[in-house]
C-alpha cells in the first residue's frame, strides 16, 4: 500500500479507484499514510472521494451493461445477489447510492443500480456524498488517534 503513497495524490486517487472496483484492499490505509506525511487533508479528501466514486461508477456501468458474466467474473457478484438487491431497492431509488461505501454490499448496490437503469446523475451525486462522508469520518479518526 505504501507504493501508492509514493505517488502522492495520484496514488491515493488510483488506490481509491481500484478499491472501489476489482481489488480487495483499503484505500483508507493509503489516505492515512499521506496524512501522516503531512499532505493537505482537503486535497487528500478530494483525490480519495473522486477516485472512489469513479470506481463505484465503474460498477454501476457494469450493471448498466447487464452482462451477468462480467458481474460474476470481475466483481465476484453472483447474479442472484443482484436480483435480491434489485427487489429490495425497487422503491428506494438512486438515494441508495449513499450506501455504496459499505464493504461487500456497496459494489452489489452499485451494480444493481446500473442494472435497474437508475438515473446516473443521481447515482453519481449520492455515491459521491456517501463516499466523501466515509473519508471524512476516517480522517477525523486518523487525526484523533495520531494528532
Amino acid at each position: 500500500m505504501e507504493e501508492f503513497a509514493l505517488y502522492g495524490y495520484f496514488g491515493l486517487f488510483l488506490a481509491s479507484f481500484l478499491a472501489a472496483t476489482i481489488l480487495p484492499f483499503s484505500s483508507e490505509v493509503v489516505l492515512s499514510i499521506l496524512l501522516g506525511y503531512g499532505f493537505d487533508p482537503v486535497a487528500c479528501l478530494a483525490a480519495a472521494s473522486i477516485g472512489n466514486t469513479l470506481g463505484g461508477m465503474t460498477c454501476y456501468w457494469i450493471g448498466l451493461l447487464g452482462k451477468v458474466e462480467w458481474m460474476e467474473k470481475y466483481l465476484k457478484i453472483k447474479y442472484e445477489k443482484v436480483e435480491k438487491m434489485q427487489h429490495w431497492m425497487k422503491h428506494k431509488g438512486s438515494a441508495l447510492a449513499l450506501l455504496t461505501f459499505l464493504p461487500v454490499v456497496g459494489d452489489v448496490i452499485a451494480v444493481a443500480l446500473g442494472f435497474m437503469r437508475s438515473n446516473a446523475w443521481y447515482v453519481l451525486f449520492f455515491m459521491f456524498i456517501g463516499k466523501t462522508l466515509r473519508y471524512i469520518v476516517w480522517m477525523q479518526g486518523h487525526f484523533a488517534i495520531f494528532g
